[in-house]
């Protein structure tokens, strides 16, 4: 402990000095903590986003086929259709349920002189539990709402209270495209913008209204949903398997049942499992990299508590000697400036921890001025970086104050070494 005494005495000497190089240390500490956070976080919300699509689930939607499948010539048809949804439930045995749905954007649904723009959905009575719809009032689709083309629709309770305000929607009819619906439901609000299991992409809740499949194919005919080589189209299927395992055989499975039956590539596929997987191995690469990145902010520290170390032996040069001359032995040098180096260190490691914790509230402050100052810069930004928030790693702790001590003490040893190597009446002679 005296030696602990004597060593925080000769860094309190030399305040300034003794600052700047914890501040090293300090900055390499808190750069571990804060760079795995990020990555970590970064990694957390995109492992979110696709296990939300459901492990279980391929999802299958509709894409327009490039410039080289068509070759100059026009197409009018292409995607997905109902025949497919059909087609795929028959042939592959891992499949328990297609849910298809069809999709259209910027309609005008109408109720007196009200008039609300928002997006038709045409499902089938599974989608509510894909999108894990709530129902305010009223009740979902049912099965026999599509077998007998019933002109029925629910609203998303945006819409339902810009078209009817403070009326009961439930009985009445609103006018979508060219005929009436009556209103049979109504969901409970959400998030804007939620991610959900079965689902491509953030999917808008504010504005939809839900009508059976088999109803829009029938009123709205071959003016709307006609799609590949005359078929009824759909947007997207979801294809639930029976087991998750069999997700990437059964994803190989549907691209090739659908090449037999499509002229062009107008389709794409996607299978969660193995974007997980994937995402999985790209944090590892990610973490690794961040990881050397803030390893050498602490060699650089490390670098710095040497220079600092060897100008301190310079400078107590005579003191050396005199310790020397009253019988300190060479392990004593040795132990007195490698218990400074790592005193320093310590200092550093302990700070850095602290500066590393304030990770979430230094990126919340970050990120609010660069909303605030850059909004397009912001937005530009992948959806996975804007809501990212950092998660620290309970082990990136104790490695990076691990990693800070052993820093000090092997860029300590040299200057330690050198001084206890002084020849003590060299030293005494030494005027500094």
């Amino acid at each position: 402990m005296r030696d602990v005494r004597v060593g925080m005495k000769t860094l309190l000497m030399h305040p300034l000095r003794s600052m700047l190089t914890v501040l090293g240390i300090f900055i390499g500490v808190a750069s571990v903590i804060w760079l795995l956070a990020i990555s970590e976080g970064i990694a957390a919300k995109a492992n979110q986003q696709i296990e939300e699509l459901g492990a279980n689930n391929i999802i299958v939607t509709t894409s327009r086929p490039s410039g080289d499948q068509v070759q100059g010539k026009k197409i009018y048809f292409y995607g997905l259709t109902e025949e497919d949804c059909h087609h795929l439930k028959e042939s592959i045995p891992s499949v328990s349920m297609v849910i298809p749905f069809y999709r259209r954007s910027g309609r005008e649904f109408r109720y007196r002189d009200r008039l609300v723009t928002g997006e038709i959905n045409a499902c089938t009575p599974q989608y509510r539990e894909l999108y894990q719809l709530e129902l305010s009032r009223g009740r979902f689709l049912l099965p026999k709402d599509g077998e007998t083309r019933a002109n029925v629709c629910v609203l998303d309770q945006e819409v339902a209270h810009q078209l009817f305000r403070h009326e009961d929607p439930i009985g009445r009819s609103i006018h979508v495209i060219d005929d009436y619906f009556q209103v049979v439901g109504v969901t409970k609000a959400r998030g804007e913008i939620e991610r959900v299991k079965g689902t491509t992409a953030g999917q808008d809740f504010s504005d939809n209204v839900y009508i059976p499949l088999q109803t829009y194919w029938t009123r709205f005919g071959e003016a709307y949903s006609t799609g590949n080589n005359g078929g009824r189209a759909v947007s997207q299927i979801t294809l639930r398997l029976k087991d998750q395992d069999e997700a990437v055989a059964t994803g190989q499975a549907v691209e090739r049942a659908l090449r037999r039956t499509h002229l062009f590539e107008d389709f794409e596929i996607g299978i969660p499992l193995e974007l997980l997987q994937q995402a999985r191995n790209t944090r590892l690469m990610f973490m690794a990299m961040m990881a050397l990145l803030a390893s050498i902010s602490l060699l650089v520290g490390g670098i710095g508590i040497m220079n600092i170390m060897l100008a301190t032996v310079t400078e107590r040069t005579r003191e050396i000697g005199i310790r020397r001359a009253l019988g300190a032995r060479r392990k004593d040098i040795t132990r007195q400036f490698l218990i400074e180096t790592v005193l320093l260190s310590v200092c550093g490691g302990l700070t850095g921890i602290v500066g590393g914790l304030t990770c979430k509230r230094l990126l919340a402050g970050l990120r609010w001025v660069a909303e605030t100052s850059f909004p397009e810069l912001m937005a530009s930004l992948p959806e996975t970086v804007q809501s990212m928030e950092p998660v620290i790693i309970p082990l990136s702790i104790p490695i990076a104050f691990g990693i800070s001590v052993t820093v000090g003490i092997v860029f300590g040893i040299y200057p330690a070494i050198r001084a206890a190597a002084m020849n003590p009446i060299e030293a005494l002679r030494h005027v500094g």
